[in-house]
């Protein structure tokens, strides 16, 4: 039989950690107190964490440690200094998504085994050799890959000995991982650094399809996807869940547990899923999964939909509760309501009752060490140490001595000295008990250096074999001498309409490739070869067949550059040769995620995100060779999804998102929450729905406050719909612009007066 699938369970706490070990889970992954993704959790901190690989590890159970936030340049050495401590640590693997700490971790901690987040947005062959390219061990695949994708994606991350994690129970985002600023922009909380504030389950004004939560999705269930999931040879199958709490963890990871044993022992699956209803959920939907995006993966509520869905079993309402039969009161559906809650809440305590006594057993503290020295004057020193599980022996290189053989006033061996000598042991899952002297004599004497190596050979027995990391001192980027940098113009441009301007201007100009092109290639193909002057803009997104034609374009066209947000191409085009830019959606926001792309990928400038503000950008280092790019006019992208925003909002005939859909629809709606703030659906051809914040971003200031940073300033002339008016056509906007980056104060007011209203609230603020 083959390998079976890793049941991979969250702990957002020492309780639910131990939860879910008590549950089965062959792996947890959890978050330190700072740089990870759940920050509303209540994590563990770096002392916690060895006690944690102890307990893990006697239950055959690994650890991953979650990271997986992008990093700001000043928190750079601190995470230096935290990777230094946990290259000694028996860590299984580390889930990261800053291109920054890719690098570090790939040229300075290689023993530390990396995964990469889901906010790596994974879901083309590229990407997974573009992350094979970083070391990346293990991948989680995008969450809106279909079964088809997924088999597909994992065959191809084996060739490259790269391992599989999909998500497959638990809350949902409704955008792409990795691609949604929605929190960031309207709040300060940025989703890319762990601080999502979840406006996208706010209440928002009745649409005009009578909905009250548009943006709101089902909770992900593959429940009975298991067999799918192992033809497709997945590696591991990951529970969503760090910020509930242990009772939950426990009662899905140890249904998914029986589920996944049933399998295997029986080729059987339980089709009963009560258990995971038990506990707090917005009904299931394996729509992603099962390439059936419907108006059905949406609910009308953010809230736990347990006991709505118990009432409805239990006294067989209709499938909408709340519509039972007219003979029915009110009285008599809240009494029923009231009766589900009451179970459910005792089924919840009897849970909590059963898992506390049990996890109050099992103990995160380390192990005691009890260290004992023996030896003759003319032998090695002897150092046996003894933990609760096994005993050895470690032997100087050196021979001992006589302290009055010694020139020096050399100081005998004593419990002070090694406790000195030793501190280090006690940063591990152990911690050093006692000493013991009885069959050695203190007169004796070794030189201190060998008190170093003893140490080390300690630890590497400790650590099951593993040579101990020294520490790393990551060179400091050297202060270059400023230069003069004589900024231009790029815009981004998605209408044959516009092509005029390349002939108005001498800005670079983007024309953006569309998410679904795969029947148009030869149109596309020929759009470029006809028009040389355009440089090809490919989104964050490409999946399967239209990944293939973005490459196959490539590969025809051989443009003389390209822009990608999306790390496939970026792949393909070094692969090709082909001077690339990487995207402002590939979230960069440190010096070593463009070192990242410069050095492993010959990638020649890139975006700075603009989630970041004028400090943090100012403290970037910009290494040789590379151009800076920074969007100073643009609409403000909040969220991308492969779901239909229609059918929440306007109306939708079809009831179903297929290729058709994404082709050929080309609608515009809105959404208004109840602080009376809107925000924008646009879906153009060949994309997915976008949801823009209601006015544009728009940034004079950063031209004069950060001379010579960057190469190119960017505007992006596509037309999006927002409360933003623009009071000029584009040749004249465009000249504006030109004139602005030039040093022409006065243009400023004309700007601002023709582009109103705008926000650059992101670049005050930052991140």
């Amino acid at each position: 039989m083959k390998k079976e699938i890793e049941l991979l369970a969250p702990g957002g706490d020492i309780d639910a950690i131990k939860a879910a070990i008590l549950a089965g889970a062959n792996a947890v992954y959890c978050g330190l107190d700072k740089f990870n993704a759940r920050s509303q959790a209540k994590n563990i901190s770096l002392n916690d964490l060895n006690g944690i690989l102890r307990l893990a590890h006697s239950n055959d159970c690994e650890v991953f440690l979650t990271l997986n936030i992008i990093i700001v340049e000043r928190e750079i050495p601190a995470l230096i200094g935290l990777l230094n401590k946990l290259a000694n640590t028996t860590l299984d693997g580390i889930i990261i998504q800053d291109l920054g700490v890719f690098y570090l971790i790939s040229k300075y901690f290689p023993t530390l085994n990396i995964h990469a987040s889901t906010q790596m947005t994974t879901h083309n062959e590229g990407q997974i050799q573009f992350l094979s390219k970083l070391n990346a061990t293990r991948v989680n695949l995008s969450r809106e890959l279909t079964l088809t994708e997924i088999t597909a994606l994992t065959a191809a991350a084996h060739k490259h000995h790269v391992l599989t994690e999909v998500f497959v129970h638990g809350s949902n985002c409704i955008s792409f991982s990795g691609l949604c600023y929605m929190s960031s922009v309207t709040g300060g909380n940025s989703g890319n650094r762990g601080q999502c504030s979840q406006p996208c389950r706010d209440e928002y004004l009745t649409t005009a399809e009578g909905k009250n939560f548009p943006l709101n999705i089902k909770d992900n269930s593959a429940f009975s996807d298991i067999a799918a999931l192992a033809a497709a040879e997945v590696d591991s199958v990951k529970i969503e869940g760090r910020i509930k709490k242990y009772h939950y963890v426990y009662t899905v990871t140890e249904t998914w547990r029986k589920q996944l044993d049933s399998f295997y022992a029986q080729e059987k699956l339980a089709d009963d899923n009560s258990n995971l209803r038990n506990v707090f959920n917005r009904d299931f939907s394996n729509s992603f999964l099962k390439g059936n995006v419907s108006r059905d993966i949406f609910i009308d509520s953010p809230r736990d939909n347990s006991a709505i869905h118990r009432a409805k079993v239990k006294f067989s309402a209709e499938v909408k509760f709340g519509a039972l039969d007219s003979n029915v009161s009110v009285v008599k559906k809240d009494e029923q309501l009231s009766i589900a809650k009451q179970e459910l809440y005792d089924i919840k305590t009897d849970i909590i009752n059963n898992v506390q006594e049990r996890i109050g057993q099992m103990n995160i503290d380390k192990a005691p060490l009890t260290i004992s020295l023996s030896g003759e004057r003319g032998e090695p020193l002897k150092v046996s140490v003894k933990t609760p599980e096994t005993e050895f022996d470690v032997f100087s290189d050196s021979k001992l001595i006589n302290i009055n053989t010694t020139k020096s006033n050399t100081a005998g061996i004593d419990e002070e000295l090694l406790l000195k000598r030793f501190k280090a042991l006690n940063d591990t899952e152990y911690f050093i008990e006692s000493f013991n002297f009885d069959k050695f004599s203190k007169d004796l004497i070794i030189p201190f250096k060998e008190m170093t190596l003893l140490k080390n050979k300690i630890l590497f027995e400790l650590n099951g074999g593993k040579d101990i990391v020294p520490h790393i001192d990551v060179p400091e980027f050297e202060e270059k001498s400023e230069e003069t940098v004589s900024p231009s113009l790029a815009l981004l441009i998605s209408s044959e309409s516009d092509l005029y301007l390349c002939n108005e201007t001498d800005a670079d100009i983007y024309y953006q490739v569309p998410n679904h092109f795969k029947e148009n290639v030869a149109k596309l193909v020929a759009l470029f070869e006809n028009n040389r002057r355009l440089i090809p803009w490919f989104p964050a997104v490409l999946m399967g067949e239209n990944y293939s034609a973005a490459v196959e374009l490539i590969k025809q066209v051989q443009p003389e550059r390209i822009v990608t947000n999306n790390t496939g191409i970026a792949y393909i085009a070094c692969e090709e040769g082909i001077p690339w830019v990487a995207g402002p959606y590939m979230n960069l926001v440190n010096s070593y995620s463009l070192l990242c792309l410069k050095e492993n990928f010959n990638c020649t400038g890139a975006f700075i995100s603009n989630e970041i503000s004028q400090n943090q950008i100012k403290k970037i280092h910009k290494p040789d060779d590379f151009e800076l790019i920074y969007s100073i006019s643009h609409p403000i992208v909040l969220m991308t999804t492969i779901a239909c925003m229609f059918h929440q909002v306007s109306g939708c005939k079809k009831n179903i998102v297929d290729d058709k859909c994404i082709q050929r629809c080309e609608k515009s709606a809105s959404i208004t929450n109840l602080k009376d703030v809107s925000y924008f659906i646009d879906k153009e051809k060949g994309g997915y729905h976008t949801v823009y914040n209601e006015t544009n971003f728009l940034n004079t200031d950063i031209v004069s406050d950060l001379p010579d940073v960057f190469s190119k300033f960017f505007i992006d002339l596509r037309d999006i719909k927002t409360n933003t008016q623009v009071g000029i056509d584009k040749r004249n906007m465009v000249k504006l612009f030109e004139h602005h980056i030039k040093g022409n104060s006065d243009s400023i007011n004309e700007l601002q007066k023709n582009i109103h209203p705008s926000i650059n609230t992101q670049y005050s603020r930052g991140i």
